[in-house]
């Protein structure tokens, strides 16, 4: 019997299905977002950055930058930028996707 190919598991952004981020790159659904749960991915793709600026979270202050979908402009979430905690360091550069805002794509 011939082993059926399974591709990466995707998420897409809610609003227009865009591929946003690989279910493979979670590093925790630990996270609280803006609007409930939330997930923190080692990468992103078709997304767009925004500004920088200094946000006060839960755990301490940092530096984030939204992140919009690239086709539609949805937020869907942030990208750590910088940590100024010693122990939240490890989010550097690491995406925030609210779950609310992407859907599985493909299983």
């Amino acid at each position: 019997m011939a082993a059926e190919l399974v591709g990466p598991r995707v998420y897409s952004c809610c609003n227009c299905r865009n591929h946003v981020c690989l279910h493979d790159d979670v590093v925790s659904k630990a996270f609280q977002g803006r609007n409930g749960r939330a997930f923190l991915f080692s990468h992103a793709m078709n997304v767009v950055v925004g500004a920088k600026e200094d946000r006060q979270l839960m755990t301490g202050l940092h530096t984030v930058a939204d992140i919009y979908c690239s086709e539609c402009r949805e937020v869907l979430g942030w990208k750590y930028e910088r940590a100024y905690e010693e122990t939240q360091k490890y989010k550097e550069g690491k995406f925030i996707f609210e779950k609310s805002k992407i859907v599985k794509e493909n299983w």
